[in-house]
């Protein structure tokens, strides 16, 4: 079985967004057939590194099956919107450090998942979190 594509993108190219500004994100699945995809996640998410404890947070949270498309085909490209709230702020000190990005859960038959992230920075330019899509495989 081949790995799916995920492509996610933020309407605008926008690398950074500020509190109260409306995020527009387009995602879809490829590369894996209609009858394979079980479920897909998407959520806009924040999380923490550093000294002391992680901590992550979720703003947008969205799961869909088949049963919630009309062609119960989950690849197609899907658009969401978000307000991007007041807190946390993009953060990137010595000791702890704040990301935020999107990310798209793909969940297949037989248990297997694969995920992607979309990095962006909440607040001010100068703490861009690295420019890159992630992909993960479990």
């Amino acid at each position: 079985m081949m790995e799916p594509l995920i492509s996610i993108q933020i309407q605008g190219d926008q690398k950074f967004l500020l509190p109260g500004d409306v995020m527009t994100c387009d995602y879809q699945i490829d590369a894996v057939a209609k009858d394979d995809l079980q479920a897909v996640e998407v959520s806009v998410m924040w999380h923490t590194e550093g000294k002391g404890d992680e901590d992550l947070g979720v703003h947008y949270f969205e799961r869909r099956v088949p049963a919630d498309v009309e062609d119960h085909d989950l690849r197609a490209w899907r658009r969401f919107e978000t307000i991007m709230p007041n807190s946390p702020l993009s953060y990137d000190g010595e000791l702890l450090k704040v990301f935020w990005c999107v990310r798209v859960r793909a969940f297949l038959r037989q248990g297997r998942q694969f995920s992607a992230e979309l990095p962006f920075q909440l607040g001010d330019s100068r703490f861009l979190p690295t420019d890159k899509t992630h992909s993960n495989t479990n």
